[in-house]
């Protein structure tokens, strides 16, 4: 099925998928609205739906649309009040022997056999196991003119790679992958402390990080982040004004 929707820089259509089982929650069905792949994706109309609540997946760009659940809160970091916690300046101290630059391009068949070590060894029970190379193709491999890659280097060895896209209002962390023999790094984290600062250098006002889930142990990390902010009511908010009645919003 589909609807439309009106953004002030055009119309643009959205279909929905059948209900499915959430990838978050357990024993929750989930229903995910995505917009019209065939739709050239501007940096304009990306960059409002950014900022509306949507992520993107390849070439999708989708946002939770769940009749009885609102557990899925988009969030973001305002870069200016941001400040490093004293574990966060440990994992930059503990990186700072790291050779870090934002890409254009980069060598896919080096970072494939990243990413799939890291799928095998992470995540062997999500649904992107067993990783394969079509799809790393259609998720990491085919960037739009704002993607960039975060490339985090070892003495010339790829340890760590961030994907963003690089945005008017911000940037938008869509996925990293690592060596995880490198877990004492804690490359995730520094992943996200890279690129407050890449957003800082670029004078953009947000780092978004895709959906916060106060039920879901995997997504808690994101309020380490402080000040974060989530989208709520259409509105966004700091959480430190929203605890109160997100394990309502959760349990809907």
């Amino acid at each position: 099925m589909s609807r439309d929707i009106s953004p002030d820089v055009s119309t643009i259509r959205l279909f929905l998928t059948e209900p499915h089982p959430c990838s978050y929650l357990k024993n929750r069905s989930a229903t995910t609205a995505f917009v019209d792949p065939s739709m050239p994706l501007s940096a304009p109309v990306y960059d409002r739906l950014t900022d509306s609540g949507f992520r993107r997946s390849g070439k999708y760009l989708y946002i939770p649309h769940c009749q009885s659940c609102s557990a899925c809160q988009p969030s973001r970091i305002p870069v200016a009040a941001f400040q490093p916690n004293r574990q966060q300046r440990r994992c930059i101290r503990d990186n700072s022997d790291l050779e870090i630059s934002l890409q254009k391009t980069i060598d896919n068949n080096e970072h494939f056999v990243l990413y799939s070590d890291y799928i095998c060894r992470r995540h062997a029970d999500g649904d992107m196991y067993p990783p394969t190379r079509s799809q790393y193709d259609d998720f990491i491999a085919s960037p739009f003119e704002f993607t960039r890659y975060i490339e985090f280097r070892h003495r010339g060895r790829l340890v760590a790679c961030s994907l963003v896209d690089v945005l008017d209002h911000g940037i938008s962390a869509i996925y990293t992958y690592y060596d995880p023999a490198e877990s004492r790094r804690s490359l995730g984290t520094m992943a996200i402390l890279t690129a407050i600062s890449e957003a800082r250098r670029l004078d953009l006002p947000y780092v978004y990080l895709g959906y916060w889930i106060a039920n879901c142990q995997k997504m808690r990390y994101k309020t380490r982040f402080k000040p974060i902010e989530i989208l709520s009511n259409g509105n966004w908010q700091a959480y430190s004004d929203l605890k109160g009645d997100q394990s309502e919003k959760s349990s809907g």
